[in-house]
């Protein structure tokens, strides 16, 4: 591990941990306000405390990179970064509805990548006492332990995760592919943060990972979950303007033995 990568790394898990305090003391006494964006998407008051915390640190740190955050920089153009510029991608609170209702499945994410490789990443679910995170070529730890993808080689005794957008118009093709891999594996879970599935598939928890999400939800999951041993792809084109580290289009992630089966499975314009 690189002397910068090794003190990014430092200054992320303090970050991570200082911020989930702020997300326990917040649930402990009841002082968050919700609102929506976009008219259906819940965020609160913590989510937008923390994001503060989390960018006014590291702009203030390192004033020289870049940060892109779900709530105060979600469509920051990563066109004009030059490819050796470090960005941050943040998530003050990925699982805000788990959050608001007492649920415990709730994470601070912070992802950091350069040009096309994923660097760094942190996952600390606060309410779980448990800290994820992967520097590339290092392994992945979960507080002091190093983590592994399970062994699964089967897909019928798998245990996959996978997550529903807020926004309902496009259900269909999420439901039918839910369905495909429901009839095909052991079980599914639908837990409430990409960020801690990911981790979970690192951890052994679970067998697999699918879903479309946007960069702050998987930029560090994504990077804990492949040093552990998990295959990182996809079983959508990518769209959009994101770079391919941190396009969560048609994400899939799983243990290698599972993944080519996964992706014949999730392709519903073929019989299965």
């Amino acid at each position: 591990m690189s002397k910068d990568h090794a003190e990014w790394l430092g200054f992320a898990k303090n970050l991570a941990i200082t911020a989930g305090r702020l997300v326990i003391e917040a649930r402990q006494n009841s002082v968050f306000v919700r609102d929506y964006k976009a008219d259906h998407e819940l965020v609160t008051s913590t989510d937008l405390a923390v994001d503060q915390y989390l960018c006014s640190s590291i702009a203030e740190r390192y004033p020289s990179h870049r940060i892109l955050s779900e709530e105060s920089s979600p469509n920051m153009n990563l066109g004009d970064i030059a490819d050796e510029t470090p960005v941050w991608v943040i998530d003050p609170i990925d699982g805000t509805v788990n959050f608001a209702h007492g649920h415990l499945h709730v994470a601070v994410s912070i992802g950091l990548f350069i040009g096309q490789q994923r660097i760094l990443g942190v996952v600390n679910a606060p309410f779980l006492g448990e800290c994820f995170w992967a520097v590339k070529g290092a392994g992945a730890y979960c507080n002091d332990k190093k983590l592994s993808v399970s062994g699964a080689k089967e897909l019928r005794n798998a245990l996959v995760a996978t997550g529903f957008p807020y926004q309902k118009t496009a259900l269909s093709p999420i439901l039918e592919r839910v369905s495909r891999v429901l009839h095909h594996c052991q079980d599914i879970r639908r837990n409430g943060s990409a960020a801690l599935d990911l981790c979970w598939v690192a951890a052994g928890r679970l067998d697999a990972y699918f879903e479309s999400v946007k960069p702050w939800d998987m930029a560090a999951g994504a990077l804990i979950a492949e040093e552990a041993g998990a295959t990182v792809g996809g079983y959508l084109p990518k769209i959009g303007a994101w770079p391919e580290v941190v396009n969560g289009e048609g994400l899939l992630v799983s243990t290698p033995a599972l993944y080519d089966d996964l992706l014949n499975v999730l392709d519903i314009s073929v019989p299965f």
